[in-house]
């Protein structure tokens, strides 16, 4: 039964029910028993530390599949657009690193849920992109980053990408859909451990037009068509960026490689050097 009344608001967004576009089919099919479970448990905290804007929600298609390409500044990311996906009445399906599903909680939630393991070794592309299009064939959600792990950019701006998303894309047809959003690093800083509760912040988040790839299909899915498509879907990300920062992005886009950083694991930032405490003045003797 859906919730109604204006004390039920609250839990009608915990539950999925808000938004009046949502196709009652698909999600019924999509958000079953386990997915219904987790996301009683997931949604109500994701509300509870954060109040979320979402701009042009209905470019969510309501039913079959497409790929959604997004910023990545923190591991809070994932929650963002479960939300936004979940709020639309989809459930969404991740590229997540292998050594996840092997930790003892995470690991089982990512199984039962259906989530693609992505092994960092080369060795492994191939079998995560024909899991990633097996999800398409299935009518999904799949949501990807392209730059395959947090962005390493100062300034937080999206960094160079990765070509996963534009692959399965042109091998399969489906929609590619960038989407971008701010303010989740208020929540859980870019590799911080500890999630700032109180008070709730706010995270906006904007949804693209689907992007047209027609100049690359059908072609070679050689290096440099691939290099060209996916340098498109990140000038798309950024473009939206952009718009919710109200700021323009450098020229020049952040390249790990370039300034000698690794691509995978946390970067320790450098402290800024603290200031000496200034000793107080002793006393001057009484006279």
């Amino acid at each position: 039964m859906r919730p109604s009344g204006r004390s039920s608001a609250w839990k009608a967004r915990a539950l999925g029910y808000s938004d009046p576009t949502r196709d009652k089919a698909v999600e019924r099919r999509e958000k079953t028993p386990v997915w219904r479970f987790f996301g009683a448990l997931v949604v109500p905290f994701v509300l509870l530390v954060g109040r979320y804007r979402v701009q042009n929600i209905e470019r969510i298609p309501t039913s079959g599949p497409f790929i959604m390409a997004a910023n990545h500044i923190t591991d809070f990311d994932p929650l963002v657009t479960a939300y936004t996906l979940w709020h639309h009445g989809r459930v969404p399906h991740y590229l997540a690193k292998a050594s996840l599903f092997r930790a003892p909680v995470v690991g089982w939630a990512f199984r039962v849920t259906g989530q693609v393991a992505v092994e960092r070794a080369s060795r492994g592309h191939s079998s995560t992109i024909s899991q990633g299009e097996r999800l398409i064939k299935e009518g999904l959600a799949l949501v990807i980053y392209p730059e395959g792990t947090l962005t390493r950019d100062p300034e937080l701006w999206p960094m160079r990408g990765k070509s996963g998303a534009v692959r399965i894309a042109l091998e399969t047809g489906v929609p590619l859909i960038p989407a971008a959003h701010w303010g989740a690093q208020k929540i859980l800083p870019r590799w911080g451990k500890r999630i700032s509760l109180f008070p709730r912040k706010t995270v906006d988040v904007v949804i693209g037009e689907p992007l047209d790839l027609s100049r690359w299909r059908g072609k070679p899915l050689d290096a440099k068509t691939l290099s060209e498509a996916t340098l498109f879907v990140m000038q798309a990300i950024t473009a939206l960026l952009e718009g919710l920062r109200g700021e323009t992005a450098p020229t020049e886009r952040w390249d790990p490689a370039a300034h000698g950083q690794s691509e995978f694991g946390r970067i320790v930032e450098p402290k800024q050097p603290r200031r000496p405490k200034r000793r107080k003045n002793p006393a001057k003797p009484r006279e």
